[in-house]
């Protein structure tokens, strides 16, 4: 599994959530398998997707990239940085 990692600085005030269709979007790309969400301190905020193949990843990098523009606009957030991962460990607690 892959990721990709977005930090935002996000306007005074707003929490920069993305909106329903922004998710839809995200996870309608080809070899999407999830996405979230952080808000933490100081008006910052990260997304984080997850990706079933190195060449998903790749291969959403412009898509992705479109939906980040656009809904940073909407959000009146600012990118700030973009980063790709490796997943080397997923343990999720059920």
């Amino acid at each position: 599994m892959f990721a990709r990692v977005s930090t935002y600085k996000t306007s005074l005030g707003t929490t920069g959530e993305p909106s329903e269709d922004t998710v839809r979007r995200v996870l309608e790309l080809p070899g999407c398998v999830g996405l979230y969400y952080l808000k933490g301190k100081d008006d910052k905020s990260l997304s984080i997707t997850l990706w079933n193949t190195q060449e998903a990843l790749a291969e959403s990098q412009e898509p992705a990239g479109r939906i980040r523009s656009e809904t940073s606009r909407e959000q009146d957030m600012q990118i700030l940085d973009v980063e790709e991962f490796e997943v080397l460990t997923e343990h999720l607690k059920q």
